[in-house]
């Protein structure tokens, strides 16, 4: 399988002149050297998240986007294989690929951050050999930081996602199926072969009769 890793990089300027760097994939040389923002600790402590974040961008699938203040991250988008456990790598399927996590720093949050983020990790073809899919759960939002409702969190992430072409893909998936404001949303790169796009079908439900 073909994962295509092509390095770019952008910036913006903020308040006071200041110069955000937004680079990806970046591989975990570089990462190594960076350090995390104290509050990008919605996963895991800051530092044991970057630890996360050097294996997943070694990893031959994985790929880290990031957003940086110098060598601080104060953002980033992660995408790798599902967790073995979860039943969206029961198809065995090595063009799906999962958006896990998208985090960025509470003061840099007014910036479109996520979105470039996101943008960048879909740039340049490299991802259209590949299913991304990801699942959105409303207890990993943090819906007192951003004082938003459920739903208008659940709108805001679903613009998010659908800005670099992910919509919303129907589940018999039982976490996903727990809560209304839960979804699963997918992007089907133009590469990816009709088997795989019904390999897809078959995971995402277990009870046929639904599709």
């Amino acid at each position: 399988m073909e994962h295509r890793k092509r390095l770019q990089t952008d910036k913006i300027v903020i308040n006071d002149n200041r110069e955000l760097i937004i680079e990806g994939p970046v591989p975990p040389s570089r990462l190594a050297g960076y350090k995390m923002h104290a509050s990008l600790d919605a996963f895991r402590r800051p530092a044991e998240q970057h630890e996360a974040l050097v294996e997943i961008s070694g990893l031959d699938e994985g790929r880290i986007v990031l957003a940086r203040e110098g060598d601080l991250i104060v953002g980033y988008v992660t995408f790798h294989y599902p967790d073995e456990l979860e039943r969206w790598s029961e198809g065995g399927m090595a063009d799906l690929v999962e958006l896990g996590a998208i985090e960025v720093a509470d003061e840099y949050r007014s910036y479109g951050l996520g979105k470039r983020l996101i943008a960048m990790a879909f740039a340049e073809n490299q991802l259209e050999n590949m299913i991304v899919f990801t699942t959105e759960y409303y207890w990993h939002w943090d819906l007192e930081g951003t004082k938003l409702n459920v739903w208008d969190y659940r709108n805001m992430m679903e613009r998010l996602m659908k800005s670099a072409g992910m919509i919303w893909f129907a589940t018999d998936d039982p976490e996903i199926c727990s809560h209304p404001a839960n979804c699963l949303m997918v992007r089907i790169g133009k590469e990816v072969p009709l088997a795989s796009i019904e390999q897809f079908d078959r995971v995402r439900f277990r009870n046929r009769y639904m599709y």
